[in-house]
């Protein structure tokens, strides 16, 4: 599966709409989610990763398929994707407190990090002129990320990008 064919997966599973409960939507993968920001009110949550038990068993083998790629590829020192993804949420959580010093107009947002298999995936709403180059810059030189996804609108009135949770 190429890079590019990957990403897109990625984004798709992680922005598709919900169309279950949200009682019955749980993080099963226990993939890192977290809000980072809360500036902007009204601001639509991200569903995230959590997803219905029909959608996680659908997605599971490509799951594990997806995971074990990048130590059968050699780009992992790890066997599997996820075992970073721990890592690189606490990570994240110290290079924001750096650029809350250096870059603090990022924190004129309400934004929410998924990590997913050395991925990251940023969601949320921004102020207009938002730092985002180098905010995402930032966030792409926290060890072992392989990509970060911009998710983020200054328009939340106009829509979002992801799918919202809905409560």
């Amino acid at each position: 599966m190429t890079i590019n064919r990957c990403w897109m997966l990625c984004a798709l599973l992680l922005s598709a709409p919900g169309t279950h409960a949200q009682d019955d939507l749980q993080n099963r993968g226990h993939d890192p989610f977290f809000q980072i920001s809360s500036a902007i009110p009204n601001c639509p949550e991200p569903a995230g990763p959590r997803v219905s038990e029909a959608e996680w068993k659908r997605e599971s083998h490509h799951r594990i398929e997806h995971g074990n790629h990048c130590w059968v590829e050699g780009r992992c020192r790890l066997p599997n994707s996820f075992a970073y993804d721990e890592e690189i949420a606490d990570s994240t959580r110290r290079r924001l407190q750096w650029l809350s010093a250096n870059l603090p107009a990022w924190r004129q947002s309400t934004l929410w990090v998924t990590v997913w298999q050395r991925w990251m995936l940023v969601q949320g709403c921004v102020a207009p002129g938002f730092p985002a180059a180098a905010f995402m810059a930032a966030l792409r030189e926290v060890p072992d990320v392989e990509r970060v996804i911009d998710q983020t609108t200054s328009h939340p009135e106009r829509g979002v990008s992801y799918a919202p949770l809905k409560k």
